[in-house]
């Protein structure tokens, strides 16, 4: 007994101090405490990015980004209160965020470099949307970037075609496009234009943060060819506040009909009354003007209007014919696509159809016709009627400005 108790008491004075030791993570900092196996790195987000195609809705691009039909409709509601929607443009971006879990925690629509919107869903608190209804409400924020806007006086002569011949002065193609615009109605580039032509014009140009990001409205133009007047075009605020382009006699730029069906394209064969067939043979007439472009190129209506035949047309092959007002009627065959029906109110600029070789045709071209009550007309000989010239009781205001855009065009020499 004596030897157990012994051994007892031993082992009391060996456990004792080990039992009221303190504790020593008490004085550890928290940082360095031990506490789990550290897990893994948080998983990265997933993001699904769709570009806009033409004509297609937001809901549409939302949707093939795997969004959800319900979540699509609530976020295409959501944009609408910042965004018009129906103005949308091929090429616009839609980004969707989403959690690990797929969750979307954010849509991002990309308009433009200057433009864009963040659509996410609005905290619990701020919806009263019942969550059996498995719909969720959505915040949109707004990002605009500042513009400044430049103007800047330009001139150039033509040694090639007019883009070649603005490109060389460092601008885009897109300049070009508008400068063409101002004077489709008065002036056909692809077979009026020669070496040596100059034009002058003072443009807009648009900056965010010190870049160049695009370019505003052409405020004046020129264009000298040595066959033809010169022909200006002067923006200016009429009566009604609204800006639009005169010439310096004050007469409107815009006018019913518009020289040519196509943009930038070339003449291949003019209106003709004894031209050789190329298929048939002989000696035939040719009351049209054919213009040589690559198959699917736009082909627009020269001027308001309704189609009256749209469809297969014997050797003419895919045909458009619209009826315009003052008697007038174009028609625009061999098309390899057909984008407009009969009995249809159609636009000037509205695409029609598509540049093809349908019908007895050896490549692809357009065959340009126009009648005016009911007899075949050269289309670039006609003088079409202009639009409203300045108001008399601005007239005097007018002529200041033309003065003051002269000096600045004087400052620019091709």
């Amino acid at each position: 007994m004596r030897t157990l108790g012994s051994c007892l008491a031993l082992l009391l004075v060996l456990v004792l101090p080990i039992l009221t030791l303190p504790s020593r993570t008490a004085n550890v900092p928290a940082e360095h405490r031990w506490t789990r196996p550290l897990g893994r790195a948080a998983a990265p987000l997933a993001t699904q990015t769709v570009t806009l195609r033409s004509r297609e809705t937001l809901e549409a691009a939302l949707r093939r980004a795997g969004v959800r039909r319900h979540d699509a409709v609530e976020i295409s509601a959501a944009l609408r209160r910042e965004v018009d929607l129906r103005r949308l443009a091929r090429g616009e971006r839609i980004a969707v965020e989403r959690a690990p879990a797929g969750e979307i925690l954010r849509v991002v629509h990309e308009r433009s470099p200057l433009e864009r919107y963040e659509v996410r869903p609005a905290p619990a608190d701020e919806t009263d949307v019942p969550v059996e209804r498995e719909m969720r409400a959505w915040t949109v924020a707004a990002h605009r970037v500042a513009l400044d806007t430049r103007v800047d006086a330009l001139a150039g002569r033509l040694e090639d075609s007019l883009f070649a011949s603005v490109e060389r002065l460092g601008e885009r193609p897109m300049l070009t496009a508008k400068f063409v615009a101002l004077f489709e109605w008065d002036f056909d580039f692809a077979a009026d234009s020669l070496p040596g032509d100059e034009f002058r014009m003072v443009v807009e140009k648009r900056f965010a943060a010190g870049q160049f990001v695009g370019y505003g409205d052409i405020v004046a133009a020129e264009y000298k060819s040595a066959e033809r007047p010169m022909l200006s075009a002067v923006r200016f605020a009429d009566g009604d506040g609204a800006p639009r382009y005169y010439d310096y006699q004050g007469e409107a730029t815009r006018k019913l009909f518009l020289r040519a069906p196509l943009e930038f394209t070339r003449v291949t064969s003019g209106y003709s009354h004894a031209r050789r067939h190329p298929i048939l043979g002989g000696l035939r007439p040719h009351l049209a003007v054919d213009y040589g472009a690559p198959t699917g190129t736009p082909v627009r209506a020269v001027a308001d209007g309704i189609v009256s035949a749209s469809g297969r047309a014997g050797g003419y092959g895919l045909s458009v014919t619209i009826r315009h007002a003052r008697g007038y009627e174009s028609m625009y065959n061999h098309l390899s696509k057909i984008r407009a029906r009969t009995g249809q109110r159609v636009r000037q600029r509205d695409v029609i159809g598509h540049v093809g070789a349908t019908g007895l045709a050896t490549g692809p071209h357009l065959d340009y016709r126009l009648r005016r009550n009911g007899r075949f007309v050269d289309p670039l000989a006609e003088k079409f009627v202009p639009g409203q010239p300045v108001a008399r009781e601005r007239l005097r205001a007018f002529r200041a400005h033309v003065r003051a855009i002269k000096g600045q065009l004087a400052v620019a020499n091709p």
